[in-house]
């Protein structure tokens, strides 16, 4: 007995060093990298599917490379081009094979557009010749090699050209484009930022004909922000936004045939958006997605690009929005793959040429969450699903007919793979909230694991140094649903205190913030947060994804509504354990989650003491279309939605404290949106902080 008390003695007092060698975590590491973790760049499988290319980048001498390895060892095979080789570029920061992999596509000096779009300098490398070609002098958009390497296309100041490499010859196809009115090969700021596009052309697989978008925006209102630099005078910003209700660009189909130069418009019967184009194996034949202002009729088009003749593939409606995905795959008699949510979960169908249903792939109350790909030599579809928990995801493959199904990489947390083209290899990505990403090679046929290619030891040995507070994961009953949540508490943690709470979410439709994955950022600044002394809460309510059709789209006509609702409750429901002090509790959130935010505080004023709103949405009515009238029609057809739940419409709701922070070049969610709510909050003679960031 004394030996056990002196055993334990040691045992406590071996602890507290533990605990007092350990640091809190500070800002400024957070922000300044140092718990970055080690990852793997983008692999690109080459054709052979036994290996794959990695851009490298030699930071100390400032060379990019392009590098080839082996799958199945793992081993560097050769450098298919440095920059140090290149005269007259530095380095090159991405690049892009022609279909053949004779030729790479190389780009310098890139610079941001908006969130996906860019600007940059563009070369060709002949990787046989070694030769190297600039593709213009001025900066271009989105340039494509064709099929055989021998041409590329790209876009200059709203205009498509084609580039001969063999003469060095360069053609204007369009003549038309001009800023903020006609914009051809590209999409407009909506069609970015809101179908995740900016690329609007695209070969066939014979490269002799394009298909390209035009978007006639003359109707668009614009949006100006000045810009403030340390120049004497701001700068101003001026594009088309159409914000909800207003008019989008007319947006039209056409083809160009590449020998003779000549362009034709294809009749797609006036479709309000073309969300997705995409050529088919036969060069004859395209693809064409169309949807309604409304987005709840979605159709799949076959153009022959012949005779411009169209005929309806598929056609799928939803009472509220049907989602834009790009899982479409052909294969090779040109049937096809497609996921939809019509049996009120997401799952892979397969269709015959005809768009004539073949069978349902997939099923179960559970969502396939990435569609990787078709092996038509062994019948296996693989995709990644939340068969082991909504919050986790797993790597499965399954036959064409829905037998056979095996997890490839299933450990409880979140994998994803990249598969080699031929699908005989995948690299996996595994992390979960204890484990940062661990990356593996295995075969995908059987799932398994042949190698240990990369882990993250050394940050985990590095975080032995701080004070780590793991998230606890649950679920919470609220307005009838099991919420899934995550906690974490105080390292000192006694239930028999009372903590303040803080509550974190984001809450956009289909969105995830509780998932069993690996920290960033946000999570090491809640650990500092759980360091001083507070509870940290993440609870996913309804409108929330991968729960089901019905639970996500049930906050359709009245975003933000049952959101709220659903944070108010959990707070007033977490509140109630004794170790939570209700007379401290607060919630923050950035874009929608702003909105959620201080929708929360005003509507929960007796529940929330406290709330922080980042780039808050104030009023759908200042959103663009795409988005907002996807989940809640126009302004003029439910205004209600619209008003009922936007917080400067009730200003005087506000008791607790308030931090409102907004940058002022957001070309997504406006500053006007804080403008608004400070002037209404003025209006109230209501207290407040608030912060704007220049630019």
């Amino acid at each position: 007995m004394r030996k056990f008390y002196i055993l334990a003695l040691c045992l406590i007092g071996f602890l507290s060093t533990v605990r007092a060698q350990q640091k809190n975590i500070s800002v400024e590491e957070i922000y300044s990298g140092t718990f970055s973790t080690q990852g793997l760049d983008v692999l690109r499988s080459m054709n052979n599917g036994k290996q794959y290319t990695v851009l490298n980048f030699d930071s100390a001498r400032k060379v990019s490379s392009i590098d080839k390895y082996d799958y199945k060892t793992l081993d560097k095979v050769e450098t298919i081009v440095t920059s140090n080789d290149l005269e007259g570029v530095e380095n090159f920061s991405s690049y892009e094979f022609s279909q053949d992999e004779s030729k790479v596509l190389l780009a310098t000096e890139v610079e941001s557009i908006f969130r996906r779009s860019t600007l940059g300098i563009f070369y060709v490398f002949d990787i046989q010749s070694k030769t190297l070609t600039q593709i213009s002098s001025e900066k271009i958009q989105e340039p494509a090699l064709s099929p055989n390497g021998k041409l590329v296309a790209y876009v200059k100041e709203n205009n498509l050209y084609i580039m001969d490499l063999s003469t060095g010859t360069t053609k204007q196809v369009t003549m038309d484009g001009k800023k903020n009115r006609i914009i051809n090969g590209i999409t407009d700021w909506v069609y970015e930022e809101e179908f995740a596009f900016v690329r609007a052309f695209e070969w066939n697989s014979d490269g002799t004909k394009i298909a390209f978008l035009r978007f006639d925006e003359t109707n668009v209102p614009e949006f100006s922000m000045d810009m403030y630099g340390v120049e004497k005078y701001p700068s101003q910003n001026v594009f088309k936004y159409p914000k909800a209700g207003e008019d989008n660009a007319l947006v039209s189909l056409h083809l160009l045939d590449v020998l003779n130069g000549t362009i034709s418009k294809v009749d797609l019967g006036d479709p309000y958006y073309i969300p997705r184009i995409k050529w088919m194996n036969n060069p004859n034949y395209l693809s064409v997605q169309t949807i309604n202002r409304h987005q709840n009729d979605l159709r799949l088009h076959e153009v022959n690009a012949g005779t411009n003749a169209v005929r309806l593939l598929l056609q799928e409606t939803d009472e509220a929005y049907v989602d834009i995905t790009d899982n479409l795959t052909f294969l090779a008699d040109d049937s096809f793959i497609w996921t939809s949510e019509k049996d009120g979960w997401n799952h892979i169908y397969l269709y015959n040429s005809d768009g004539e249903l073949m069978n349902q792939i997939t099923k179960g109350n559970w969502e396939v969450t990435r569609y990787y790909g078709y092996d038509q030599n062994e019948d296996k579809v693989y995709y990644q699903s939340t068969e082991n928990g909504s919050i986790n995801r797993g790597v499965y493959s399954v036959e064409s007919d829905g037998k056979n199904k095996r997890g490839l990489t299933v450990d409880k947390g979140t994998n994803s793979a990249s598969f080699s083209t031929d699908f005989s290899y995948f690299i996996n990505t595994f992390s979960n909230a204890t484990t940062p990403p661990v990356y593996t090679l295995h075969k995908a046929l059987t799932g398994k694991k042949l190698k240990d290619i990369k882990d993250n030891t050394d940050l985990l040995k590095k975080l032995e140094g701080y004070i780590i507070n793991p998230k606890e994961f649950s679920t919470i009953n609220i307005n009838g649903n099991d919420l899934n949540m995550y906690l974490i508490k105080p390292q000192d943690f006694d239930a028999s205190k009372k903590y303040p709470l803080l509550m974190y979410q984001y809450s956009g439709s289909g969105s995830q913030s509780v998932s069993n994955t690996w920290y960033n950022t946000r999570d090491y600044w809640h650990q500092l947060l759980a360091a001083e002394g507070y509870i940290v809460a993440c609870v996913d309510g309804r409108g929330t994804g991968y729960k089901g059709r019905d639970f996500k789209k049930v906050t359709y006509l009245n975003l933000v509504k049952y959101e709220t609702e659903d944070q108010i409750a959990a707070a007033k429901k977490l509140s109630e354990r004794p170790y939570i002090d209700s007379n401290r509790t607060g919630i923050w959130g950035w874009s929608f989650g702003g909105h959620m935010a201080t929708n929360s505080l005003l509507k929960g004023n007796d529940t929330f003491e406290m709330a922080i709103a980042v780039a808050p949405v104030t009023s759908w009515r200042f959103y663009d279309t795409i988005y907002t009238e996807r989940f809640m029609r126009t302004p003029e057809e439910n205004p209600s939605g619209y008003d009922d739940n936007s917080p400067f419409n009730y200003p005087e709701l506000l008791q607790g404290d308030f931090l409102l922070i907004h940058g002022s070049g957001d070309d997504n969610v406006h500053v006007q949106n804080t403008m608004r709510m400070i002037e209404a909050l003025v209006q109230a003679n209501k207290q407040f902080e608030w912060g704007i960031y220049p630019r």
